[in-house]
């Protein structure tokens, strides 16, 4: 391998043969932000161009060039112009796109979208119909929702057999199966998010069906939650299952003990979440089109039937401006970033591939987008306001209403340069609001854009000041030392061999002695930080989001379930659409690790 650095290491160029260096010859490197090793890293093993031997065949920067060009033909005029900023955009670290983007984007019949829901009907043929649509989604990068409340319960009478019914649970594991052998692309593998109404007949066993650890592990799972049942829980009343095929009342239950088991397993496993499913149709802009039953594999977007979203992210942690002294939001480079963005987004709805003519149907009537942020716990550090104080609650209200309000004027912009989308006359907007997109803001987790950005992860605190990501790029392990946390020690003259290796055995500085209270509560870590906390987080950020916010309320290993509980109700209250929480340990796989940094027994 190659390495090679051109314009005083404004460009990092990784050729991997002869053969690509002399196809890269005589190209001119561009002046883009230099990207980490574990970017360049991933960018390698999942995103770049290969030839039909598995050679990478481009560069970083080609890959954004490839992007930039592909996305800006959407344009009637000035396709060079609009190619450059979208190229700056990306290439700056200021924006990314969902990952189907930067794999796809200028690739023949490259799919662009993240975030699908399919339909599950109840019968044999639906289920097979949408299981290999789900196979075609999969492979092109893709990310499916489903719930399967439709689904007869298990051992239900079917007339056309003349036996009975699998039920729900036993069909997700047969997509289960079939999504472990059908990798994204051949880059990642497909991620599910199932949904089980909590009125179904097998909700016990959909809530139990994760119990093992390993059953399952391609789906998220969420039990879908009505304001009827929580009331129902408040109230410790009785609780009908209900047949979906016959309507009947097939088993009464208490709702406190749905409720204790859903506590339960969460605890254990980190599954069942919850999604709230009449606060999400509570603010579907698109009622006459339909009631919204399932979200994306992560929950950030609630989708109706083959309707799919693009997703993009804001790197917040590089929306400062000021000495390092006065560092302050800068609101001008925000405004600019989210209208380029929003054009960004919108423009892939239109040279979009799509791999069903219901998924393109849908999708270009409502043109939804989801433009997130990254970089939240960065953008704090750098403002020197800690995570876990009213005043970082404060910003995130107030800059996440900066970023709608200015989504929905870069959407009315387009809206007159290009057209509204066309169920405008049916949404909720109609007639007051003129819009091109029907949703424009969704807050997704950023797991891979935000290594490759070099920042924190979507809204969450830092998970630790060091960690392993394992289990990742065929089973490699990368680990992660904050920047900002080793800039800040340096400046303080605190840095040495010994907070190293205290950092790197605990993930946190909690312990230091010798580092003083302001900047310990400034670096506190996601397991430091109590849940009431993280929840506030998400509250402040739902209140301006069109779709929904992922978040992962993460809790330390001794967490107990009446913490769960709490969490989970307090949810409903705040009237987030859903709610995630994960102990750590829980899982016998976990992707971020705060131990194995060093040798020692305890790790």
């Amino acid at each position: 391998m190659i390495w090679k650095y051109c314009n005083d290491n404004y460009h990092l160029l990784n050729l991997i043969s002869s053969v690509n260096l002399m196809r890269t010859k005589g190209l001119r490197c561009k002046r883009m932000k230099p990207l980490t090793n574990n970017a360049v890293q991933i960018l390698q093993d999942r995103y770049l161009l290969r030839d039909k031997y598995g050679n990478v065949i481009e560069t970083p920067d080609q890959m954004f060039r490839r992007v930039a060009k592909f996305v800006a033909t959407a344009e009637s005029k000035d396709l060079k112009i609009w190619e450059t900023r979208f190229y700056e955009l990306m290439t700056r670290l200021h924006f990314l796109p969902n990952s189907p983007t930067l794999m796809n984007a200028g690739v023949e019949e490259g799919q662009l979208s993240a975030c699908f829901v399919l339909p599950i009907e109840d019968s044999l043929e639906a289920i097979f119909t949408t299981l290999k649509n789900t196979a075609l989604i999969h492979q092109s990068g893709g990310g499916t929702g489903f719930n399967f409340s439709k689904l007869r319960p298990k051992g239900d009478w079917v007339s056309s057999s003349g036996g009975t019914s699998s039920g729900p649970v036993a069909f997700m594991k047969i997509y289960d199966a079939a999504t472990e052998h059908v990798k994204q692309g051949g880059k990642r593998r497909g991620a599910n998010m199932g949904i089980l109404n909590i009125d179904h007949p097998d909700i016990e066993d959909f809530i139990n069906s994760k119990s093992d650890n390993r059953a399952i592990s391609n789906f998220n799972i969420s039990v879908g939650i009505t304001d009827d049942f929580m009331n129902a829980v408040e109230k410790d009343l009785d609780w009908n299952l209900i047949n979906p095929r016959t309507k009947i009342i097939q088993k009464t239950v208490k709702a406190l003990h749905l409720w204790q088991n859903i506590v339960q397993q969460a605890w254990k496993t980190g599954d069942p979440g919850l999604v709230f499913l009449n606060t999400i149709n509570a603010c579907n802009p698109l009622p006459k089109s339909g009631e919204i039953q399932s979200t994306n594999p992560c929950g950030e977007v609630p989708l109706l039937d083959y309707e799919s979203c693009n997703l993009g992210s804001i790197n917040l942690s590089k929306m400062i401006v000021g000495s390092s002294d006065t560092p302050e939001i800068d609101w001008n480079k925000l405004s600019e970033t989210i209208h380029l963005a929003m054009r960004f987004l919108d423009n892939i709805i239109s040279v979009n591939h799509y791999l069903l003519s219901e998924i393109e149907t849908i999708t270009k009537a409502h043109r939804k987008i989801g433009l997130g942020i990254m970089g939240w716990a960065e953008l704090l550090i750098q403002l020197e306001i800690p995570y876990a104080s009213d005043k970082a609650v404060r910003l995130a209200e107030e800059l996440m209403q900066f970023i709608k309000e200015n989504s929905y004027k870069a959407s009315n912009e387009l809206a007159k340069e290009k057209g509204r989308f066309p169920e405008w006359k049916n949404s909720s907007y109609f007639p007051k609001t003129v819009l091109r997109n029907a949703t424009c803001n969704s807050i997704a987790p950023t797991g891979t854009i935000s290594v490759i950005a070099d920042t924190s992860y979507a809204i969450e605190p830092l998970f630790a000041l060091a960690y392993n990501r394992v289990g990742i790029l065929g089973g490699k392990t990368q680990t992660e030392m904050n920047s900002l946390f080793v800039q800040k020690m340096k400046a303080l003259g605190l840095w040495n061999s010994k907070t190293e290796k205290l950092v790197l055995r605990d993930g946190g500085i909690q312990n230091v002695n010798e580092i003083p209270d302001e900047v310990k509560k400034l670096f506190e870590t996601s397991l430091e930080i109590s849940w009431k906390d993280h929840v506030l987080h998400q509250k402040a950020f739902q209140k301006y989001t069109d779709n929904a916010v992922s978040k992962t309320i993460n809790l330390p290993e001794n967490a107990t379930t009446e913490e769960v509980s709490e969490i989970y109700h307090t949810a409903w209250k705040y009237k987030l659409k859903g709610i995630t929480m994960y102990r750590y340990g829980s899982k016998d796989q976990q992707v971020l690790q705060k131990c194995n940094l060093n040798t020692s027994k305890d790790c």
